[in-house]
């Protein structure tokens, strides 16, 4: 009896105090102009994501609630990786506001410690350079813009996709076509507004035209140096901001003679600064805000 009862107290012990317990999934959450993602860090977290993971955490009722998640760092030969994936569960190619959030976490873990580093995507990589002390204020590299319809992933023979006529839910919109790493479909109109990038958006994502999908954005041109748009992200919907998305409204506008080569891009959630060049390289300065650190529960997971 007495022997049982010592036994019994050493496996309590064992599976209470002793044994290693599982770590629960831990996320932070940042925003930058409204645009929020959760970071996923690999170095502290042992289960892998997948799409039904994703989809779950980034619901607004039944999850965290997020624009996406960015996952990472992951290094191989010196070089630091990062995965940026939709709230629908797609991987995206690139990711303005998702790797400037991802760029401050890392300084605030001390990953990193000088004012400039890179960050390699699925689309290739990213120079980042600190412009203050906490590192929420950023300036980044975001590629080469193209109008190349082979590079936009658009039907049809190759061309320059400029001004072209596209039916959208039985409307025709004139829209330019650019990729910035991942596919843009940009019209220019006099009024914008939410209701109106949701009505265009919900087809021109899913059109023929577009195989792969497609960012949508509207775009008001206010004078040579601000521009005004609504966006409808791949993957997403509605969003209030977006790195990728501002360069391209930037770049068509640019590519159509509408604006100079600096420009301020207002969104509902608020401005980014793009720069232009002559070889439409793009630089994009936006800002990063914490929100909070989440601990899941063990049985989140589990269906109801």
């Amino acid at each position: 009896m007495f022997d049982t009862l010592i036994v019994s107290s050493i496996l309590y012990l064992e599976k209470n105090f002793f044994r290693k317990k599982e770590q629960n999934m831990e996320f932070y959450k940042y925003h930058s102009l409204g645009n929020d993602y959760l970071i996923y860090d690999c170095n502290k977290n042992q289960e892998a994501l997948d799409k039904e993971k994703i989809v779950k955490l980034c619901n607004r009722n039944y999850g965290i609630g997020a624009d996406g998640i960015v996952e990472g760092p992951y290094k191989k030969e010196g070089k630091m990786y990062v995965k940026v994936y939709n709230a629908d569960g797609s991987e995206a190619e690139q990711g303005g506001n998702a790797i400037r959030i991802f760029a401050h976490y890392l300084k605030t873990i001390k990953e990193v410690q000088s004012e400039s580093f890179s960050l390699y995507t699925k689309g290739g990589e990213v120079k980042l350079r600190f412009l203050n002390r906490e590192g929420t204020r950023i300036q980044m590299t975001m590629g080469q813009l193209s109008f190349d319809s082979e590079k936009i992933g658009l039907t049809g023979p190759k061309r320059e996709a400029l001004h072209e006529y596209f039916n959208f839910g039985g409307e025709e919109y004139a829209c330019t076509c650019v990729s910035v790493g991942n596919p843009h479909c940009v019209i220019i109109t006099d009024e914008i507004s939410r209701a109106k990038v949701c009505a265009i958006g919900k087809y021109s994502e899913v059109a023929d035209y577009f195989p792969e999908r497609i960012n949508t954005q509207i775009v008001k041109v206010l004078d040579k140096n601000n521009i005004q748009i609504e966006i409808y992200e791949r993957g997403v919907g509605y969003t209030l901001s977006s790195g990728t998305c501002s360069c391209a409204a930037a770049g068509a506008a640019y590519r159509l003679g509408l604006i100079d080569s600096d420009v301020m891009v207002h969104t509902p959630g608020g401005k980014l600064w793009t720069q232009i060049d002559e070889n439409f390289n793009v630089k994009m300065i936006g800002s990063v805000k914490g929100i909070c650190r989440i601990e899941l529960f063990e049985d989140f997971f589990r269906q109801i």
